[in-house]
This record gives structure tokens, sequence and C-alpha cells, in this order.
């Protein structure tokens, strides 16, 4: 969404007129007959599309799917017995770039959910069978129950919201309960990367809370894990043990001895760092020790002594940060503090001025009306940046795109702040106070207002509040630079990425792909350039200085193509069984994804830090495409065996490449990172 779009309402869809729209649809499929039918449903998936997509669309569907049956919307398709139905093949319908494939994947699913309910009684499906598919059905598709878009989501636009709906509407109805432990699971997966937006973490961890506590749910044995994670939220230490309130543990923390208030301070450090989210008692204590017994900062942040030494250092510069930017609604910005005061980088002489300056800044009318459309009007949103920084800062590898085709400005964001902070604070200023970025390519300045359009159409809302502010920006101003090179022949990466990224990522380039055609192009010494210039075996065991930004080919479960996908590498060592892998940093919300043929990223227990993704170096070179290097270092090709060099191109064939041949004659789009 572009800042001039950003106040522009959606346009009011009446639900009533829409709902007896599909009523005359389905009435008009079932007087139909059987070869005439086919004809009909164009119109009634695009009805049941639009239907969906609205607040009570599930239930509106869920309440006809027997007539919607018996009319013969499936009649001739591989749902018209759901008997035989595997729920291990839903997510590939749902997440489908065919529209009609989602639709009727999502008429079946609601079909299934009323048979379950008992409002359908059907003949080949009894509701205790219907029940058990839905739950593995549930099971299987966690991710699209937590929010957290992937790249083959991105790839469906909207589509992605259907599936969605319905499988949190099938969710809701069927009961959390029968889910529960593998949710557990599923939000330590994710906390253990320790994404900056744990939004709608905390909304999962909500929905097991009240799961727990509603009498009209049995969860039997199930749950049991669960109260690390709830407590986290909601009752982290002994006074707010059973979720009292903020106004009355402010009552409680006034009677407080030195020993409570100790005991307090320990309590919420322990729980931030073991789980890396920040319970709004914890942002109720610091701003309450603040004033008088400011001593008790150091163990409420958990710090160690390099931490500690970097707070007595800039003791007025944390006051300010908290005082300006830490409130019950923006405490986890807590945890970013503590992270950053651990990274030392205060010590760095711009870092200090740069933050004063934030903590005091003046916000544009366009950047507060998306940080209020996005988190609300309380607190201000000077606040809900300030804590987007201290997050982004202490957490550099936690940055995610959100359901947005902006991998490259994400990943920018990390890198600067990995690698260049003071730069990063620079980027947040411009685009907060002034409403503009300007960027050099190549000596010529690019504007963030001049600019056509970026890669995305609109840049949607479910972003940490500075990429929030700040992904706009970059997203034009890289678009912007790519069409600077048009007239050129080859990669446009090959220019962009230096001149987006900085100084300090390699001039040097090489891709494995022809533009013009989309063919795999000369994939052997692609890989022998790679090996020697990140293998710590081919490269003189030189470990690299400055992550470097690269593209991988992502590909599905199934190993087929998804799109072209910017990471950055970060480092390539052995892991602790001696395999040498490369840790990258992925910005799409979750690292942990299945590319196919047993390539699995790992995110952690492979010697991973947190926010890291891993994988051997011959899987994650079997799915790469384009590296940066510099060229002044020693650049001969690595005389890699020939047994390991057949394996990672075996890999590229069987995945990506097995329609990019050179002996094909398929044509394809030319790359272009998403």
């Amino acid at each position: 969404m572009s800042n001039s779009d950003a106040g522009n309402p959606a346009p009011v869809v009446n639900f009533d007129k829409l709902v007896q729209r599909l009523d005359d649809a389905i009435a008009a499929l079932d007087e139909s007959r059987d070869f005439a039918k086919l004809g009909k449903l164009p119109r009634l998936f695009d009805i049941v599309r639009r239907v969906l997509l609205q607040p009570e669309g599930c239930l509106a569907i869920e309440q006809r799917a027997e007539r919607l049956e018996k009319a013969g919307v499936f009649l001739g398709t591989d749902w018209a017995d759901p008997s035989i139905l595997l729920p291990s093949l839903t997510t590939f319908s749902l997440q489908s770039p065919q529209a009609d494939t989602v639709i009727i994947e999502a008429l079946s699913e609601l079909r299934l959910l009323a048979v379950a309910r008992g409002e359908y009684l059907h003949e080949s499906m009894s509701a205790e069978q219907a029940h058990h598919y839905l739950t593995q059905v549930l099971a299987i598709n966690l991710n699209m129950l937590f929010g957290e878009a992937g790249e083959a989501e991105r790839e469906q636009g909207k589509l992605a919201l259907v599936s969605r709906a319905v499988v949190q509407h099938v969710a809701t109805q069927i009961g959390y309960e029968h889910v529960i432990d593998q949710l557990i699971e599923e939000i330590w997966r994710i906390l253990q990367q320790r994404p900056i937006q744990v939004s709608s973490v905390r909304q999962m961890i909500t929905q097991i809370a009240l799961c727990r506590i509603d009498p009209n749910v049995d969860l039997g044995g199930a749950g049991q894990g669960a109260e690390r994670l709830i407590s986290s939220l909601y009752g982290p230490t002994q006074a707010c043990r059973e979720d009292p309130g903020i106004p009355v543990y402010q009552e409680r923390l006034q009677s407080m001895d030195a020993v409570a208030l100790q005991s307090e301070a320990t309590g919420f450090a322990r729980s931030m760092h073991d789980t890396g989210l920040v319970s709004p008692y914890h942002a109720t204590f610091v701003r309450h020790i603040l004033e008088s017994q400011d001593a008790l900062l150091t163990e409420a942040l958990g710090l160690s002594s390099t931490g500690r030494d970097c707070l007595l250092c800039y003791k007025d510069l944390v006051h300010e940060l908290i005082n300006e930017g830490v409130y019950p609604e923006t405490a986890q910005g807590l945890y970013g503090l503590a992270l950053m005061l651990e990274r030392g980088i205060l010590y760095q002489p711009p870092l200090a001025p740069a933050l004063w300056r934030q903590a005091r800044l003046s916000i544009c009318p366009q950047a507060r009306e998306r940080i209020r459309l996005a988190y609300g009007y309380q607190p201000q949103p000077k606040a809900w940046l300030l804590q987007g920084v201290l997050n982004m800062l202490g957490q550099p590898l936690g940055v995610g795109q959100g359901n947005n085709p902006t991998c490259q400005s994400a990943r920018a964001l990390s890198m600067w702040a990995y690698n260049d902070p003071d730069y990063l604070l620079q980027m947040v200023a411009w685009a907060a106070r002034d409403n503009e970025i300007i960027m050099h390519f190549e000596g010529c300045p690019v504007s963030s207002s001049g600019s056509q359009g970026g890669v995305a159409s609109e840049v949607t809302l479910d972003l940490d509040p500075v990429s929030l502010v700040v992904v706009p920006h970059l997203d034009r101003i890289y678009a912007e630079m790519g069409r600077l090179c048009t007239d050129r022949q080859g990669d446009p990466h090959q220019w962009v990425n230096p001149e987006f990224h900085g100084w300090s990522a390699g001039r040097g380039f090489r891709i494995n792909v022809d533009v013009a055609t989309g063919h795999l192009e000369d994939l052997d010494t692609f890989l022998r350039h790679f090996y020697a210039s990140y293998h710590p075996y081919y490269n003189g065991n030189q470990p690299l200085i400055h992550p470097q930004p690269a593209g991988v080919a992502v590909t599905d479960s199934a190993a087929r193509f998804i799109g072209w996908h910017a990471i950055t590498i970060l480092r390539v060592t052995l892991d602790p069984e001696e395999v040498m892998r490369v840790y990258f940093f992925n910005p799409n919300n979750d690292s942990g994804q299945n590319w196919g043929d047993d390539v699995v990223v790992s995110t952690s227990r492979k010697g991973e830090r947190f926010g890291e993704a891993s994988l051997p170096f011959e899987q994650f070179a079997s799915r790469l495409y384009i590296f940066h290097f510099d060229p002044l270092e020693r650049g001969e090709p690595a005389d890699v065996g020939e047994e390991e060099l057949e394996r990672v191109i075996s890999r590229v064939h069987r995945s990506w490449g097995r329609d990019r041949l050179p002996a094909e004659a398929l044509q394809a789009e030319p790359p272009q990172e998403k």
C-alpha cells in the first residue's frame, strides 16, 4: 500500500445481496442438466470466492454445503467421493495458484465440516470420519493458522486469504483442542527463530489459554506443555501469576520491598529470554523501577557483563528509550533493547546520537497513518516506531517480509541492522520524518517519491513498525534501480544489489540461468566458482566477512519450482555433526521450509543462531541461482570432486531445473526475485 492510498477505505460489500446471488447461482446449477453444469461453474466459483473473502462467508458456504454438493458442484472431479480424499493433498490444493482448485478444495472442507457437525448426513462419510479427516487437515496446515505467509501463498495473492479463512473457520468449529499439541510444538519452532513480529504467535497462545479455561472444551491429555507459553504473556512472575490486570499489578508494585522487586526482575528476565516473548506486565515493571530503582534494570533485562557495561555507559539514553518507547502495548521492545545492549553496538560513535534523534523524531502524517492503521492509536506512533527500531537493532535476523513480494527490502533492512546500524537509523529517519528516501545508483540520485512504483502493487500492514514505514520507499527505489538497467544485457541484480545494499556487497556476480530464455547455463562453472568463493575447504579457509546477498530458486515439498527469492549468506562452517553447512537469513517470515527432494531447511539444533536458517553446503548449492563475491579475491574455479558436483547438479535437475535444461525449447520468465 502506498502512502497516498493509506487512508482509502476498502469498498463496502453488501453481504446479503452477495449471498442472494450465491443462492441464485446454486439454483441455476441445480436446475441445469449434467452436460450443462460445467458452464455454470465459473460464475458460481467467482461468487463463492467473493463470499469466502467476507467475515461470515465460510459459515454461509457451510450452511449451503449440502445444496452445493447435490446441485453437482463436485460432479466429475476428484472431490466427488469424500471417502477417498487424502488430507496430505489439501496443502497443494489450498496453496494452488489456480483459483478453481482453491475454491473447490474450500467447498470440500466446508462440506465435511457440515458433515462433522451433524448438519449434513452424507451417504459416504460419517460425522466421526469427517471430524477425523478435518483434524488431520488442521494438523497438516498449521502454518495457515498462524498467519505467516510463505512463498507459495505470496504467489497466490488474494486466493491465500480464501485458504486461510477456510482453515481458520474449520479450526474454530472443530476445536483447537484436537491439534493443541501440534500447535504448541509449532509455536516453539517459530519462537526458536526469534522473529520480530510475534503478534500471530501471541494470538495462538491466547487461543490455547482460552481453550484451557473453557468448561466446554475437553483437552484430555493435550496441552500439557502450554504453561510456559501462557505464563510468558499473562503471568511470568509470582506477583502477576493469576493475570490480575495492569492496574492491580501497579498497586502491588507500590507495596513491594527490595527483595520482592528483585524477584520480579529476575522472573521477567528469565521468561523473556526463555521464549523471546515479553509480557505487558514486564513493561509496567520496568517503567515503575526506572526512577527510584533503576539498579534493577540490569536484572529486569537479563543482561550479561557486556550488556550491563553498555547500559551503565549509556544510562541516560536507555532511560529515554524506555520512557518514549516502552509501554504495555509495546512491551516487546524490551527484548530488542536487551539484545541491542548485548551486541555492544552503542559503542559505535554514530549510534547513540542517532538513537537520541530517533527518540525525539517528528513523524510525518503518512507514516503516522500507516502505523495507526496497523497498530491502533495507543500509544502514539512514535512509541511503536521506537519499539520497532529497538527490535530490529537487537534482532537483525528477525525481520520478515509479511505477505509481500518485497524480500529484497526486508533483506536490506536486516543487512543494515546486522552490519551497518547507523545507516539503518538514517533510513528510518528519512522515511518517517521526510516521507522520502534518496539513494544513489552509480552516482545518480534515486528518490522513492519520484519512482513509478515498486515490485509490490501495495505493501500490506502485516509488518514490524520499521518495515511498515521504510519498505514502501525501499521497494520503489529497488524497482527504479531495476528500470535503470533495462537496456543492459544480463540479470539486473548484478548492478542493483551492490548499489542497493551498500559497499559491503560484493561487486562480483554469477548466475546459472540465461535471462533471455530461463534455461540453465554453465551450471558446472557456476558451482565451482561458488565453492571457490564460499566453501572453507576451497577458499583458503577464509570465513565470510560481510553478509552477502544471494538468490535461491524456492521449491515446494514436491521439489516443484515456486519462484525466485532473495536471501543473505551469513556464514559457512561445520555444524556440530561435522557437516559443512551454509547459514543464511531468509526474510520469508518462517525459515523452516521443506524444499523437496530431502532438502529441508533447518532453524535449530544444527548450530544455528537465533534467526538463522541452514542447509548442508551441497543442498544449498542445489537451490542457489545467483551469488555475489569480491572479484579481487582469488577466483579460480574450485577443483570440486566430480561425485560431489554430480550430486548437486542432479538435485538441480530433479527440482527447479527440470524444465530449464538447455536442450529443451521451453521459454521461461526472466528471474525476478520476490
